[in-house]
């Protein structure tokens, strides 16, 4: 796994500093929501050029009847369409455990590429044993179109973008800056939620805490995006949207002042007393192959494994 450097981040610093001081068009986000799997899916867009990006999109599944279905992705689709939106890019935040990722479905139709951080092969890796894959499914993230390191630069129409590699929930996990807008995946939850579990195989409690402490330390006002919701305690509604200064000053597990022996002694703990998300079988091996389903096999149907006794 590669090690994250101070230098994107500087890089970063500057992109989102350059956008609130108007140098940049100010990306415009709008948000679907996916109350099932409690997940904010993304169509980020330059206003000047009408170019767009969707990040971690959600492919409708029922774990009973193992039905899948499109609607979450025909809204992006519809909203597409209706604003004139030319799609570049299909962003993936990380190989995600708690929904199928609708991207090939929505590539086919609107193009764009599809990505994610290079790191997947480890994931791959670790997932491709667990599922048993035979020698033919490809460890190395060859599935997705383009693979980003920590640092890369690209642009959305005139908006610049960079990745920053944020491991700690998944060794693969990447935050997208695009101009003054986070999309942070799982790293980060609301203020009053916390932050993402660490015990997935991959994980590490103190490689979370540094990148969060790497996400935080962009500008005060940078507007962070989150990938999942899922109201905290004596709060009724639904919230993805939050900020670097909301985050310093009053996560409940990381706010400022919190040090990383005990935010690991914390996260640990917690960790051990939860239980495994209803469709991490699924999604992993779906979104380990960029959101492709199984082949059919000779009679035609396509089939997720279900190993026992593993995880």
């Amino acid at each position: 796994m590669t090690a994250p450097t101070d230098v994107p981040l500087s890089e970063a610093q500057t992109i989102v500093a350059a956008t609130r001081e108007g140098a940049n068009p100010t990306p415009i986000v709008h948000t679907f929501f996916d109350e099932p799997t409690n997940t904010a899916s993304y169509v980020v867009h330059d206003p000047v050029s009408h170019a767009a990006a969707v990040i971690d999109s959600v492919l409708d599944f029922d774990p009973a009847s193992g039905r899948t279905s499109f609607a979450s992705a025909d809204a992006i689709i519809g909203y597409v369409e209706q604003h004139g939106l030319k799609v570049h890019w299909l962003l993936e935040t990380h190989a995600h455990a708690d929904h199928l990722s609708a991207a090939p479905y929505l590539q086919q139709k609107l193009g764009g590429k599809l990505a994610i951080g290079r790191d997947i092969a480890t994931v791959q890796a670790v997932f491709g044993k667990i599922f048993n894959e035979s020698t033919s499914f490809e460890r190395d993230g060859s599935q997705f179109d383009h693979l980003f390191a920590d640092g890369d630069r690209f642009m959305i129409g005139s908006i610049p973008a960079m990745t920053l590699h944020l491991p700690g929930h998944t060794p693969a996990d990447l935050a997208y800056v695009v101009g003054d807008a986070v999309f942070t995946g799982d790293t980060i939850f609301m203020p009053d939620y916390g932050t993402a579990r660490a015990d997935f195989p991959g994980g590490d409690a103190r490689q979370l805490y540094r990148s969060i402490r790497r996400l935080l330390s962009l500008p005060r006002e940078t507007r962070l995006f989150l990938c999942h919701d899922y109201k905290a305690p004596g709060r009724d509604d639904y919230v993805w949207e939050t900020t670097v200064a909301q985050q310093q000053d009053a996560n409940v597990h990381v706010h400022t002042g919190v040090d990383e022996d005990r935010f690991v002694e914390m996260r640990e703990k917690r960790d051990a007393t939860l239980g495994m998300p209803k469709l991490i079988l699924p999604s992993i091996q779906v979104n380990m192959r960029a959101g492709h389903l199984p082949e059919p096999e000779a009679n035609g149907t396509r089939y997720l494994k279900l190993p026992l006794d593993v995880l």
